[in-house]
């Protein structure tokens, strides 16, 4: 698919390996969670818009490109996006910030919205929607549809781990979003559960289970 870009970077792969392994501690999932968000961050902003500036260093000037005033938010999926947020805030720190509330009905695996709230502006921003594994795609889709309710345009979609089931459903309901991935896995369980994966990454993020 045109839209889905997967990352394919030594550092990621090697973080990547570790997150998956069932005995990485709490902490260090955590810190792989966010070390690897950052990384998909800096390849995700790849296309932001630049403007040519002239900067006085202490010997000339120099010829020098910034972002073109761009406004960005990131908005974390609760609860396991927030892993997410931290490194790529430090990456981008004029960003805002939103948070969408789901969870997954255990019977229907469809998700449920328990809370919404974002910018004033964010129609206005380009918006980065994170959450470390992309299964069903239910609640990627979900939150999607909330921020173009919200007058979004320009979103983005960053997942750790994804599978063809749901890379195919977001790109189904959601032809216009790009998809960053760090890996696309074999497939869903019958719990809707990516294969291999790495679990539930909310309770490793938080030490719940």
């Amino acid at each position: 698919m045109a839209n889905v870009f997967v990352m394919d970077h030594p550092l990621v792969h090697h973080k990547l390996a570790i997150l998956r392994n069932k005995d990485t501690s709490v902490k260090e999932f955590r810190e792989l969670v966010g070390e690897i968000a950052g990384l998909m961050c800096y390849e995700a902003t790849r296309n932001l818009p630049t403007v040519d500036v002239d900067v006085e260093t202490p010997i000339s000037t120099a010829h020098c490109k910034m972002l073109a005033g761009k406004k960005l938010a990131i908005v974390p999926i609760l609860r396991a996006g927030l892993g997410m947020v931290d490194n790529m805030v430090a990456l981008i720190p004029s960003a805002k910030i939103g948070h969408i509330g789901l969870y997954r009905d255990p019977e229907t695996h469809k998700p449920v919205e328990y809370y919404c709230k974002l910018p004033d502006d964010i129609g206005n921003r380009e918006v980065f929607v994170v959450d470390p594994m992309l299964a069903t795609g239910g609640s990627a889709i979900a939150a999607i549809d909330f921020l173009k309710q919200h007058g979004c345009k320009n979103i983005i979609m960053m997942n750790i781990i994804g599978c063809p089931e749901g890379i195919e459903a977001v790109n189904k309901a959601h032809p216009d979003v790009d998809v960053y991935l760090a890996a696309v896995d074999e497939k869903l369980n019958e719990h809707a559960y990516i294969v291999p994966g790495l679990g539930d990454a909310g309770d490793r993020i938080f030490g719940t289970k």
